[in-house]
């Protein structure tokens, strides 16, 4: 069974919802049958990649949001994040284009490690906060997982993965995704946000068994962002 996943790095919904889907399938017995395809979305490709804000900036700036409004936001997405064991650091995290991360991830599906640099990507943003569009930091987040400095620089500053990047955010677009995660459970069931871990077991377990029609969201409202921010 295929699961793919539409997710940014900077999206503090994709980090929760990575963590909730993954606690509901390490539960399930056909957890080994179950591949997971992580797939590239920019929530803001204007960004500059040569610049970074904090969150509170970017929030204030961008989205015109009062800096009152944006600490509560944070505040509340904080503390989702500690149900699903993550403690985000928001004082840290540098907003940043994303692009050369997604040609990271592209990188990592060939040495099959995608999973584990998705996380990776996410504890980077939001925990250590380093900066995500920085070559030299990928670098090293590709090192860690055992992928070649060399071929990682190269695949960092050429455009080797950019038409697979590229290509995700076409598909989302043309399957009507505006907000990230959005996990498509083998091409048949849809689950939209960082829903809790039941939802997921739920829909794992039914996507599983039944044949349904492609795309039918099982779950809807559930937190997630888009290009005008993130809702809960």
């Amino acid at each position: 069974m295929k699961i793919e996943i539409w997710s940014d790095v900077m999206c503090p919904f994709c980090y929760i919802g990575k963590h909730n889907f993954e606690q509901a399938l390490e539960k399930l017995p056909f957890k080994d049958e179950v591949e997971v395809e992580w797939k590239s979305f920019q929530l803001d490709p204007s960004l500059d990649p040569a610049s970074t804000q904090n969150t509170i900036e970017y929030f204030k700036e961008k989205k015109g949001f009062p800096e009152a409004q944006a600490s509560q936001m944070i505040s509340h997405v904080a503390e989702a994040g500690k149900g699903a064991g993550i403690n985000f650091d928001f004082e840290k995290a540098l907003i940043t284009n994303t692009f050369k991360a997604h040609r990271l991830l592209h990188l990592s599906k060939k040495h099959g490690v995608s999973s584990e640099m998705e996380e990776a990507l996410f504890k980077a943003h939001f925990i250590d906060g380093k900066n995500v569009g920085d070559v030299d930091t990928l670098i090293a987040l590709a090192e860690d997982l055992g992928i070649n400095h060399l071929e990682a620089r190269s695949a960092l500053t050429s455009d080797e993965f950019d038409y697979e990047v590229n290509q995700d955010i076409m598909e989302a677009r043309n399957n009507g995704i505006s907000s990230v995660p959005f996990f498509v459970l083998n091409g048949k069931y849809a689950v939209s946000g960082a829903q809790p871990p039941q939802v997921f077991e739920d829909a794992l377990q039914q996507t599983y068994k039944e044949t349904v029609t492609p795309f039918k969201d099982l779950s809807q409202g559930g937190a997630s962002c888009d290009a005008d921010g993130c809702s809960i």
